[in-house]
Formats: C-alpha cells, structure tokens, sequence
C-alpha cells in the first residue's frame, strides 16, 4: 500500500474531516490526554486554523486512509532573528504505527521549515512517551538547553 504525504488544504471537506479525527485519535491516546476533543473544537478547529497564516497542516494518508497527522505553526526566534517552526501536534493512526509515518510526516514538516527559511524546528514531548522520543531522536531533534551549567529547557504552562 502507497503512502501519500501532502499538506492540507483546510478548505477542502475530506481534509478538513480528516484532521478532525486523527487529532481526535491523538486526545483519546493516553499521550493526548485520554478524553475525546469536545463538541466545540470538533466544530471550531479547522475554521480557526484557517484563520492563522502561519499554520501548516500534514496529513499522510495510507492508500485512501487518514494515516497521519502534523500540525505546525509558525514562530520567531529572538535569538537568531528568523522564523522558528513549532511542531504543535503529530499523530498516527493505531493501524499505521511502526510503519514509518511519523518518520515521512517528520521529513515533511522539517522541509517545510527549510523552505520557509525558519532556524530551528520546535516541540513538545511528554517524558513518559518514549516512542515520540526515540521517533523524534531518529530524526534529529534533541533537549534544548544554552549551557550545560544551567540545564536542559522546561515547557511549562498557565491556563487561561
């Protein structure tokens, strides 16, 4: 079976519907939370992301099958005076783990970055998942830290 790696086109119904449900796949998973998206991201995610100039969206698909999802936005690094690309959210579909999804959604979103003339690719993983981690090593990505002395960076949050 083929793998098709695009980026998405928010405005059409078929790509629209299928980062709905991967990313709702994504929340269900112990990794995203565990509890399904509410009704009002359901609803809401894609007009919004449509909204935001410096969004891109990677769906891959496995045959005519939603395989796998990357979700990015665009930053700035003060640092290095270029744009930075976060990689937000990336999912894989069960059925498609271990196939090396993640590895062309990964290659995709790091060509994109290239092309848009960012310094750096950013993300987030949680400590326990240990396969995102093996995954994103793979693939280059590593802690971030400016001197050993002072240790590696922390993501920490504040709820609205």
């Amino acid at each position: 079976m083929w793998t098709e790696i695009i980026q998405a086109d928010l405005g059409h119904p078929e790509h629209a519907d299928a980062v709905v449900a991967l990313l709702d796949i994504y929340a269900r998973d112990e990794m995203g939370g565990g509890q399904a998206l509410p009704d009002h991201v359901r609803r809401n995610l894609v007009p919004e992301l449509r909204k935001r100039p410096g969004v891109h969206v990677v769906l891959a698909y496995v045959g005519e099958e939603p395989a796998g999802l990357a979700i990015c936005m665009e930053g700035f690094s003060t640092f290095a005076c270029e744009p930075l690309l976060n990689l937000h959210d990336i999912v894989v579909a069960p059925a498609h783990r271990g196939t090396g999804v993640s590895k062309q959604l990964l290659a995709e979103v790091e060509r994109i970055a290239r092309e848009r003339g960012c310094c750096k690719i950013t993300l987030e993983v949680l400590e326990g998942n240990t396969v995102a981690q093996t995954a994103y090593r793979r693939a280059g990505f590593e802690g971030y830290q400016l001197d050993p002395r002072m240790g590696r960076a922390l993501f920490w949050q504040k709820k609205l």
